[in-house]
């Protein structure tokens, strides 16, 4: 009994000492707002200015794509494309909007067309990371929509269906690929 009640104590002892050190470890430390986000914020507001930018982040600091931040905080897929992915994007840029008919944007991102936008959206989504030596000329991609793209590859110059890439960006999640057309579904 009395081995019983010593083990107990030294155990006692040695459970209040590791807590202690455990404390004191981040003394001196506080969060800072590069590593907080707002209550009930999502994936894509984290904060974090160490880390390589994710999908998001690259599209949201890209004055070439705010049609497409818009379009994508409309169909609320901001915090789905800032999760670890990976995700391959083809990310048409301002220009590539303009092509469309006169009205069709501002129309998608209407509330009663988010199903629509999103479906467009997904389109140029698809969840691997594939590398521009990854895109073989008449390469099928099943895209996240459950629809299909074509790669043309003709040397260094690739098109995904008609829009053609004009530069590619390396992502935490993935890559984005600045593509000059606006892939629609068939």
């Amino acid at each position: 009994m009395k081995n019983q009640l010593l083990f107990i104590a030294l155990l006692a002892t040695g459970l209040t000492l590791g807590l202690t050190a455990c404390q004191g470890e981040g003394e001196g430390q506080t969060a800072t707002a590069d590593t907080q986000a707002p209550a009930n914020a999502g994936q894509a507001d984290i904060q974090d200015g160490n880390s390589e930018p994710t999908i998001v982040k690259v599209a949201i600091g890209s004055a070439d794509h705010t049609t497409l931040v818009t379009a994508l905080k409309a169909a609320e897929l901001v915090d789905v494309l800032a999760n670890v992915g990976p995700f391959t994007v083809f990310a048409p840029n301002n220009a590539a909007f303009e092509k469309l008919p006169a009205g069709t944007v501002e129309g998608l991102l209407k509330p009663e067309k988010k199903a629509d936008l999103t479906n467009i959206l997904k389109y140029h989504v698809t969840t691997s990371a594939l590398t521009d030596v990854m895109l073989q000329d008449g390469m099928t991609l099943g895209m996240a929509n459950g629809g299909k793209v074509t790669v043309h590859r003709d040397g260094d110059k690739i098109m995904i269906n008609d829009a053609t890439v004009l530069g590619v960006v390396k992502a935490s999640n993935g890559l984005v690929y600045v593509i000059d057309s606006v892939l629609l579904p068939q």
